[in-house]
């Protein structure tokens, strides 16, 4: 900004000054009022109208629920899913999150320009529409996403069977499978099938070695699906 802009600026500044109220008592007590006005609202909802639950009660009988984050939380969801090892984790939800944080906070000092025209500031634009943007996409991509009991790993569609299978039946809880699942108690399945031949890999499904429990409760197919597409990953 030039001297003369700046000088012609400050005393516009003085003269709406002069002319204007105060910021106490009267902008503190329009926002105090207003601060009032909408609590007393939300008290009165949650009276009427009661709290509703956030999501469905959780049941401990159950194997197959899925739990999610609230929307606004989906963008880190995401995130998560994107940094799948596990070293990561803490760089996807304290380490990135914290720095934007920090870098949003710090425009001010960064970035001195005194224009208030958003087409003039092009750090600050470029900042926050780059941030809009990134948490917009990821929290589309947090609600879209599947399941975490998904298997990630490429199959021909006569394997998928399988791969359903492996999803719904819990082995991701013990099992490591790609990116997927944890590591232990049970031996990763991700080339489980060089190790094994497809005999024995049907053999544990049916018995159930050390603490793995039998697989013999489901149905053929699904038993057949399942050996089909462990004795694939080599």
């Amino acid at each position: 900004m030039k001297a003369r802009d700046k000088e012609e600026y400050l005393r516009e500044y003085q003269i709406l000054k002069s002319q204007g109220k105060p910021f106490f008592p009267y902008a503190v007590l329009k926002d105090s009022v207003m601060a009032a006005i909408v609590l007393a609202v939300i008290i009165a909802m949650a009276i009427i109208l009661g709290a509703g639950e956030l999501s469905n009660k959780a049941d401990p009988t159950t194997t197959t629920y899925t739990p999610r984050p609230e929307w606004y939380f989906f963008f880190l969801f995401e995130l998560l899913r994107v940094l799948k090892p596990v070293w990561a984790v803490p760089i996807a939800t304290i380490g990135i999150p914290t720095l934007c944080m920090v870098l949003l906070l710090l425009l001010p000092f960064y970035d001195r320009n005194p224009e208030r025209r958003l087409e003039r500031r092009p750090i600050a634009t470029t900042a926050g529409i780059l941030t809009i943007i990134a948490m917009a996409y990821l929290t589309y991509l947090g609600a879209t996403a599947g399941p975490p009991s998904e298997v990630d790993l490429k199959t021909s569609a006569a394997l998928e069977p399988g791969k359903e299978v492996v999803a719904q039946s819990g082995c991701l809880a013990c099992h490591k499978l790609g990116d997927n699942g944890n590591n232990g108690p049970g031996p990763e399945l991700t080339h489980i099938g060089a190790r094994l031949p497809r005999n024995a890999i049907a053999r544990s499904l049916q018995v159930g070695p050390s603490i793995m429990p039998s697989y013999a409760g489901l149905s053929p197919q699904k038993q057949e699906a399942l050996t089909a597409f462990l004795a694939s990953l080599n």
